[in-house]
């Protein structure tokens, strides 16, 4: 069978009919009560960037529920912490400010979307409210938000995320057999699974 590619916005609405009414009017540009009370409550985000020529990224965040940190109706932060140092979406930020935020927050099938223009902050007085275990960031992303919606929970739905019975972690090898299969590393299997075994790994993510 050929492929068929929609080329054009009229083949897209065509195809897929037009934006039901409550979704056309859902879009806020600044943060109600009950948004704050959802990053309050969202220990997860995933963050998309892309770059000036058009290379994306999607990063995921996670600390204790309510690492957001709420400046003003328009304006969120979010902490970094020590990583691989890739820095993939923020050297993206750095070239293109626009980004795409989703807060997670677990059990719950919707979500909580945030678009807007970020920056790269290295010191603020609110890096002393962002301090976790010790671990004071050293920079954070700021959000000013342009646009800001709840998004339906199908996807979660569909997908059974949080039906633990669904659950399969070991269809997969572990994360060091699979390290080991798609990168050129010089560690053993053996030096890898110590690495990223849970009492090990669990001691770095603030330090």
């Amino acid at each position: 069978m050929s492929w068929v590619e929609i080329e054009s916005e009229s083949e897209l609405r065509a195809l897929l009919g037009e934006v039901m009414p409550r979704a056309a009017t859902k879009d806020r540009v600044r943060l109600h009560e009950r948004d704050r009370q959802w990053l309050a409550a969202s220990p997860f985000c995933l963050i998309a960037t892309a770059a000036a020529d058009g290379t994306c990224d999607v990063s995921p965040k996670g600390d204790p529920a309510g690492f957001t940190y709420v400046i003003d109706d328009s304006t969120i932060a979010i902490p970094d912490r020590p990583g691989n140092r890739r820095a993939d979406g923020f050297l993206n930020i750095l070239a293109n400010p626009r980004v795409g935020l989703i807060f997670v927050v677990p059990g719950r099938n919707e979500t909580l979307r945030i678009n807007g223009r970020a920056r790269l902050v290295r010191e603020a007085p609110f890096f002393d409210e962002m301090i976790v275990k010790g671990n004071r960031p050293a920079l954070a992303l700021v959000v000013e938000i342009e646009q800001i919606f709840l998004h339906c929970g199908k996807a979660f739905m569909r997908s059974k995320l949080w039906k633990s019975d669904t659950w399969a972690p070991d269809a997969l090898p572990s994360h060091a057999t699979l390290v080991k299969d798609v990168q050129a590393t010089e560690e053993s299997l053996a030096d890898l699974e110590a690495y990223y075994a849970d009492a090990s790994y669990s001691m770095k993510l603030y330090g």
